[in-house]
């Protein structure tokens, strides 16, 4: 697709608005790299990925890709042998530590039975090294310090440079804080050249010996390595150079292992990359109120609601824009500024959009066409000026787009013929418009010319449309009426601001009765949209609401069938249980009856035909227990198993007391068991009665009077391991007392004791606030504590 359309329509904006939910570097380059394709299949298959986008950002709040480097880089140092620093190893690291955890996420998925179009099949292209893996993120952390769990030898050096650090600053520490600290310029300890010094005055530099490594600006100042610490420091710096040597002997180790998987690494990253690019295009979509289109392979293009995605989505007038099905040409009339370009670009726009794959900003069940070629002629004219250049320009583009067009294009003319002579422009727009025509184009053009009202209101395939303008606030709508050419406001705008009548009437005879013909046209088409449009609404009302209620009367009526065949069945089964527990002890009757009478011996006794009767009378009992229905005793014991909410039952899977909160279904109810909430099944849940609560026993709580113990614990003087201990012995003497409040009184001093008193008060249970004394009872030297 040409590139200049692009320039045009602004769609580089669009990929600048993406580019702000983008996280990692190859997924950047898919949004650089981004352009329209007229291949339906690859559309087709990009859409069908932001549909599976926007489905994840519904369900789970997006694909959870990190921000990632471009590690290509990193890869190519691999293949010259060269070795990799810390930081380029934590960023493979990170590529594959997210390539295992995105493929977690996406089995989630599956385990859901959430269906996906495309996500799932890239996720078959992602190797898992688990391995290498494991060695990277125990050796490496996030920002490329090698850690000490990345060899045995490493950890031991580092424990051997902490241990001399130690030594040496334990070292310092007594120079600094001991008799000969009067010779330093300041009580500290530095580093100068790598090793630990200190600053000694000038004039005292013999006091220390060792070695000067620096010293201040003025001179006053040396920094002296004492000569006690430096075979200290020199130990020190062994270590610390054995542990650089052991750190590039670990990074050239680790950057040997990465070499045979340098294809499947960077596989993965163009992976996550395509995964942060479709969650970028989702993440677009959510803030635009987008929907995926469908595919018209005719071209039937229908955009409902269409909103331009550069306007703010709140204020931005949505239209429906519809080419192809009906007609493949609308010529667009009306005054400036009411919206013509706009509307437009907007069509233009959301075309290139949708043929890139990604959301369009309009409502469901919008379609898209696959143009091969989209050409716009758009310039926004504010002045009534034009020169031949400007002219000439349109022209330029207008041949070499008529050069190129086929039945596969769509072209986008804005003021078409403008710029010269209204007559000869006019004629020029209506060729040109033919000669698109003769060529199967798709065309939106938009004209001043009142020529063209008649020009598309006569030919095949051609529709007038025009932008809505409110006469009484004398202002545009913005609104795209399809159908109902533009027509001059001018005599009803001059007539509301005040011109006189007699000066609009005389205007009126002026005009030639033919344009005043296609203004009446124009009105009267007008009104007869209008009603219309009011009985579609009307009528659209009532449909929606019979829609409704049709499907939840089909609902309703499927779960009545459902629910009776199922108690149909259920109530078969149990009768027919019934009946043949009643014919296995009638045979056992008859049985018994029939050994009798042949042990008596008694032929005037039952006949075998009497007893064949009996039998077949019994058996005839098949669904006639009809009356148990009116058994009473049975109805009150059905009664009693009824559950209710409030009711508690044991639960019999986990052998546990609940409580009934609500009923969750047809044969299953949410219980709480504890803090838990869980919905089980009737059948796993036996009802019981309600536990008795328990008599509480009413404990006496001593008096403050007989307790025998003080409002005030003072602790000034006391260790701090003492202080706590005895802390915590009065507050539950202070408690047990009856007690409202106490004060603790730590005195001011260094504060440690007051800081360790206030940390262990938060964390006491019984403890409501505390509070430093007012400053006539010592201000914060004492803690007013206040019990629950």
């Amino acid at each position: 697709m040409n590139k200049k359309i692009l320039s045009t329509l602004n769609f580089d904006k669009v990929k600048q608005l993406m580019i702000e939910y983008i996280v990692t570097a190859q997924g950047l380059e898919e949004v650089e790299q981004l352009l329209p394709s007229n291949d339906a299949d690859i559309i087709q298959s990009w859409l069908s990925e932001t549909e599976d986008g926007l489905k994840v950002q519904r369900l789970r709040g997006g694909i959870p890709v990190p921000k990632l480097e471009n590690i290509r880089p990193h890869i190519k140092r691999i293949e010259i042998g060269a070795d990799l620093n810390g930081l380029e190893l934590a960023q493979i690291g990170r590529v594959l530590s997210t390539t295992s955890e995105l493929l977690r996420f996406f089995d989630d998925l599956k385990d859901s039975e959430i269906e996906l179009f495309r996500l799932y099949a890239w996720t078959e292209q992602l190797v898992t090294i688990p391995e290498l893996n494991r060695r990277l993120k125990t050796a490496i952390a996030e920002d490329g310090y090698v850690q000490d769990e990345a060899s045995q030898e490493l950890k031991i050096i580092r424990n051997n440079i902490r241990r001399s650090e130690q030594t040496i600053r334990e070292q310092l520490d007594g120079i600094v804080r001991g008799k000969n600290a009067r010779y330093l310029s300041d009580a500290i300890v530095t580093m100068r050249n790598e090793r630990y010094v200190i600053p000694v005055k000038q004039e005292y530099r013999s006091i220390f010996g060792g070695v000067v490594h620096d010293q201040s600006s003025s001179g006053q100042t040396l920094f002296i390595e004492p000569k006690q610490i430096v075979e200290l420091n020199n130990r020190l710096r062994q270590h610390q150079i054995a542990e650089r040597n052991e750190i590039e002997r670990i990074l050239a180790e680790l950057s040997a292992e990465l070499v045979p998987y340098q294809r499947e690494i960077l596989h993965n990253a163009y992976v996550l990359g395509k995964f942060d690019f479709i969650n970028a295009k989702a993440r677009f979509g959510k803030e635009l109120k987008a929907i995926v289109p469908a595919l018209s392979l005719e071209n039937h293009v229908f955009l409902k609601q269409a909103r331009h995605p550069l306007l703010n989505q709140d204020q931005a007038v949505a239209n429906d824009i519809m080419l192809g099905d009906d007609y493949q040409a609308i010529v667009i009339t009306g005054p400036n500024t009411g919206g013509k370009t706009i509307t437009l670009k907007t069509l233009g726009l959301l075309q290139l959009m949708g043929q890139s794959g990604l959301p369009i900003p309009a409502d469901e069940e919008s379609v898209i066409g696959v143009f091969k070629e989209i050409f716009a002629d758009i310039g926004d004219e504010q002045s009534i000026e034009q020169s031949l250049s400007t002219f000439s320009s349109h022209m330029t583009t207008i041949v070499d787009v008529l050069g190129k067009v086929d039945d596969q294009s769509l072209v986008l003319f804005d003021e078409l013929g403008a710029g010269t002579d209204p007559q000869e422009g006019a004629a020029l727009a209506i060729s040109i418009l033919d000669a698109l025509g003769s060529k199967s184009a798709y065309v939106v053009a938009t004209t001043h010319y009142p020529e063209l009202k008649v020009y598309g209101y006569n030919r095949a395939k051609t529709i007038n449309a025009s932008m809505e303008f409110d006469v009484d606030t004398l202002s545009p709508t913005y609104r795209l009426l399809i159908g109902v050419p533009g027509r001059s406001n001018a005599f009803e705008i001059s007539r509301r601001l005040g011109l006189e009548e007699s000066i609009i009437g005389e205007a009126r005879q002026i005009m030639d009765g033919e344009s005043q013909d296609l203004n009446e046209m124009i009105a009267d088409l007008e009104n007869r949209r209008k009603m219309a449009e009011t009985e579609y609404l009307e009528v659209r009302h009532f449909v929606d609401e019979s829609q409704v209620l049709y499907r939840d009367l089909k609902n309703a009526y499927d779960y009545f069938l459902d629910e009776r065949e199922k108690e149909m069945a259920k109530a078969r089964k149990q009768a027919n249980a019934l009946i043949s527990e009643a014919e296995e002890k009638a045979e056992t009757i008859i049985s018994d009856i029939r050994k009798l009478q042949l042990a008596s011996g008694n032929q005037g006794g039952v006949k075998e035909h009497q007893l064949i009767d009996a039998k077949t009378q019994l058996s005839n009992l098949h669904h006639q227990e009809n009356h148990l229905e009116k058994n009473k005793v049975l109805k009150k014991a059905k009664e009693q198993k009824k559950l209710k909410v409030g009711d508690e039952v044991i639960v019999n899977t986990y052998g546990q007391r609940g409580t009934l909160l609500k009923k969750s279904g047809t044969d299953s109810w949410q219980v709480q068991l504890g803090i838990l909430k869980m919905t089980v099944s009737e059948d796993d849940m036996t009802l019981v009665g309600k536990e008795k609560e328990p008599t509480q026993k009413i404990t006496a709580i001593r008096s403050a009077e007989s307790s025998h113990v003080s409002n005030q614990l003072d602790l000034r003087g006391k260790r701090y391991e003492e202080a706590l201990a005895e802390v915590d012995q009065y507050l539950d003497a202070a408690i047990l007392a009856g007690y409202p409040q106490v004060t603790i009184v730590h005195g001011k001093g260094t504060g440690a004791l007051r800081t360790g008193i206030t940390d262990y008060l938060k964390n006491h249970r019984s403890v409501s606030s505390y509070e430093f004394a007012p400053a006539n009872q010592g201000g914060n030297g004492a803690t007013i504590v206040k019990f629950k």
